[in-house]
Formats: structure tokens, sequence, C-alpha cells
């Protein structure tokens, strides 16, 4: 029996995916901790294969809300925008606590680092090399995410596509230059607190710019199938607003690791 609504939100149906995901996600803390001691990650490979399944079959039945049953109006809108916000600011404040304590041994280097930053026998990288041409493949991927964001807006079918492929392919490119930089490394994490800073901040920036590259894929995905429209493209809104996140915390990190940390 269909029950008619008398308001303009989204009464949430029962759904098995939070809690599967959360039970799974346990999964995966315990996989990490199993591996760190006994040097097995398949408990970790099987929570991690488990947790993408639980999320797209949760997200399936968001889109299914949203584009087929009707049910994000506009109030509803406005809640996940808000949603999506306070999860970036979430995510400012994580790599807040990473630049806190980058600053603070950059300041003022303890005894035990030689009172010398970075510490001696470390030897940084050059920030005018790869970190460079990896600052311009970001930026560069934030305007071309925006140019397709006013195509979108302005009804140009191919040029939306093409212009969010092109930041898809940058975000890929970013990761593979991210991967040669590590492997060239002449330190590594176990070096004093210079190794761990370094690669603590950039490494989770790396891990936030392939999921922003998996993310553009599904709305590329998503838009090659008709998905959004010029008044009606909040998924497409979410991981540009996300992608905009990533470039800036990378040029805090170009500006302060980089090249003053150096």
């Amino acid at each position: 029996m269909l029950v008619k609504k008398n308001h303009s939100f989204h009464i949430v149906d029962m759904s098995p995916w939070p809690i599967i995901r959360s039970l799974r996600a346990l999964l995966i803390v315990r996989g990490i901790t199993y591996w760190f001691n006994c040097q097995n990650s398949s408990l970790f490979v099987w929570g991690a294969l488990l947790t993408m399944v639980a999320s797209y079959q949760w997200w399936r039945d968001i889109r299914r809300e949203g584009a087929y049953q009707g049910l994000h109006t506009n109030i509803v809108l406005n809640g996940l925008k808000i949603g999506i916000v306070l999860f970036i600011v979430s995510e400012v404040f994580f790599f807040l606590s990473f630049f806190w304590g980058f600053f603070h041994n950059r300041l003022a280097p303890s005894f035990e680092l030689g009172l010398n930053w970075p510490p001696i026998g470390v030897s940084p990288f050059n920030p005018f090399q790869i970190p460079l041409l990896n600052t311009m493949i970001l930026l560069s991927s934030g305007v071309t995410i925006t140019w397709s964001h006013h195509s979108l807006i302005e009804g140009e079918t191919l040029n939306r596509k093409l212009r969010l492929m092109l930041t898809l392919v940058l975000g890929v490119y970013f990761s593979i230059l991210q991967g040669v930089e590590y492997i060239e490394a002449s330190f590594s994490i176990a070096d004093s607190a210079y190794g761990s800073r370094f690669f603590l901040a950039t490494g989770f920036h790396g891990l936030h710019v392939i999921i922003g590259s998996s993310f553009l894929a599904v709305t590329l995905i998503r838009m090659s199938g008709g998905a959004f429209s010029s008044s009606h493209h909040f998924g497409f809104e979410a991981a540009a607003w996300y992608w905009h996140f990533v470039d800036v915390v990378w040029l805090f990190l170009y500006l302060n690791i980089y090249w003053w940390g150096s």
C-alpha cells in the first residue's frame, strides 16, 4: 500500500549496507594489524574487496532513490551538499594534523634530529623537478573539471565528456609520477621524522588522488549513460568539490614540504 507523503524530506528505508560496510571496515583494520604482525595481507585484501562491494550496493541504492524514484528533492539535495561539505572539512583537519607536526619539526628541530631540518643524511627532493610537474598537472586538472562543469551546465554533451576524461587522465598521470618519485627516493619512511612526515602526508594525499580518480571515473560512466542534466547533476558537483580539495591540499604540500621544508 502506497503512503502519500505530505513533506519534502526523504525518510530512508531500512538498508543492510551501512552495518555491513561498518563490519567490513572493521575487518580491514583487523586485516592491517594481522598484515603488520604476521606479514599476511589476505585478510586485509578480502576486507577491502568486500567493503568496495558493499559501498557499490549502497551507492547504487542512493542513485536509484534520486534518479528513478525522485526522492531527492531540493531540501534533500541541500542536505547532501551540506554532508559533502562537512566531509571535506573533516578531511581538511585530517591533513592539518600532518602539517602541524611538520611545522613543529621544521621550525624547532629537536636535539635528536641534530637541530637540523632536513636531518643530516636525508636528501630531500628537488622541488623544481617531478613535484613541480605534478603541481602543474593537478592545477590543470582543476581547470579541466571546472571547464567540464560549465559544459554540462550549457548542455554541451561531447565537450563535457572529453574534458572530464582529460581530468581523469591527468589524475592517473599524477599518481604514476608520484609512484616514480617514491621509487627514486633516497630516503624511506623509517628515516627520522622527515621520512615519516613526508611519506605520511604525501602518501595519504596520493591515496586521496586515487579515490578522487575513481570518483571521476564513476562520474564519467554515469555521464555517458545520461544520468546528468544541466539542472540536476549533484553527483558531478560532489566529485568536482572533492577534486578541488585534492588540488588545494597538494598546493600546501608542495609549498611547505617540498619547497620550504627542503
